[in-house]
């Protein structure tokens, strides 16, 4: 451990965990960028895809390609937005909140098991400092 920078040991933590998340979400076919879009609309509702690509940090053309991928599995629909025609909506449908329910708690769960390597304390703090970083991004 003295060898590898915070940097490096956060970085092969962090590979750990995207692992972890990638098998995770093989049971519904779909990618890590569309169950981030997935837990958006869980969590924020409906909204325009330009809305979503601010939320998920992406390009819109990136997202469009999110949407469709995740229209083809039933799990978004577009819809008109009723308060300007030329603009469209992307909403959850039953399916989709379904799955984005079932994500949300395979990932809660895999993330128990693998902190459960550290005691309460160390976990509690380690929130605590991820939090105070991710609070101290300017972006």
């Amino acid at each position: 451990m003295e060898d590898e920078s915070l940097s490096e040991l956060f970085w092969s933590v962090a590979r750990l965990l995207r692992h972890q998340s990638h098998a995770s979400l093989q049971p519904w076919g779909i990618t890590p960028g569309q169950a981030r879009a997935l837990s958006v609309l869980a969590r924020h509702g409906t909204m325009r895809p330009s809305e979503l690509s601010e939320h998920l940090k992406i390009a819109p053309r990136s997202t469009t390609e999110v949407v469709d991928g995740l229209e083809e599995r039933g799990l978004v629909e577009r819809l008109p937005d009723p308060a300007d025609r030329r603009a469209t909506l992307v909403e959850l449908t039953g399916s989709g909140t379904t799955v984005a329910g079932k994500i949300r708690a395979e990932r809660g769960a895999q993330g128990e098991r693998f902190f459960a390597a550290l005691p309460a304390a160390d976990r509690e703090d380690l929130a605590r400092i991820l939090a105070a970083l991710r609070a101290a991004d300017p972006s």
